[in-house]
């Protein structure tokens, strides 16, 4: 999953970085309006974790581009400790939850993970497609209740597909989503087809029926 962090305080926003990143999520940043609100118009995320109390700008005009955006995306904002009408007005604009500094990173992390099962998995905590099972807690996958032995970048490219099931996704979008924002600067994408290769053959050879497709010109999409 792929987060933005919107902090203008850096030492907090380096710590919440450093810790997510720990929690194997590919993490973004923002210390300002302005880094953020280029960051929103030209990439995608899972999860923005948005201070709205910004020095260059008020964090609920990023909130409203959010949702006029990709009102899909996952919002936790961030506020301070007497800031009552602010995370009013930002649960009213769309947010879909808060935390109040300070606050402790187990906490954050915490509801990080809870929004992203409200979000993308209607609130299950293991994402099943027909005999694939993924628990995200676990970081493991099964299939035909065997597990398969994925690295990190597979199983993250797994879950990937199995959030976005039936949508063609290009090798830029893969590539952007599970290896950072920077990704689009290299030459071509053809690393992907690695990963792709080894992810269908670990799922043939635990029984899965192969459900990836390549979709010429366009990229890759999983679905029956």
């Amino acid at each position: 999953m792929k987060i933005l962090i919107v902090e203008d305080e850096i030492e907090l926003l380096n710590t919440t970085l450093e810790y997510l990143q720990k929690e194997e999520f590919i993490c973004e940043s923002a210390a300002s309006y302005f880094e953020a609100e280029d960051k929103l118009i030209t990439y995608k995320y899972d999860i923005v974790i948005l201070d709205i109390n910004l020095p260059d700008g008020n964090g609920l005009d990023l909130l409203n581009l959010i949702k006029e955006k990709a009102p899909e995306m996952g919002v936790l904002i961030v506020s301070a400790k007497n800031s009552l009408d602010d995370k009013l007005k930002g649960l009213d604009l769309g947010a879909d939850d808060y935390i109040t500094k300070p606050f402790h990173l187990a906490e954050l992390n915490s509801r990080v993970n809870s929004l992203i099962r409200r979000k993308k998995f209607a609130g299950s905590k293991n994402i099943v497609f027909n005999e694939i099972e993924i628990d995200p807690e676990a970081i493991t996958v099964t299939a035909n209740n065997k597990t398969l032995d994925l690295t990190k970048k597979e199983y993250y490219l797994l879950l990937y597909f199995i959030t976005n099931k039936n949508r063609v996704l290009t090798k830029e979008a893969i590539a952007e989503h599970l290896w950072g924002d920077n990704i689009d600067l290299v030459d071509n994408f053809d690393f992907i087809y690695t990963h792709m290769r080894n992810l269908r053959k670990k799922l043939k050879e635990n029984g899965a029926t192969d459900y990836l497709q390549t979709i010429y010109g366009l990229g890759y999409k999983f679905g029956e």
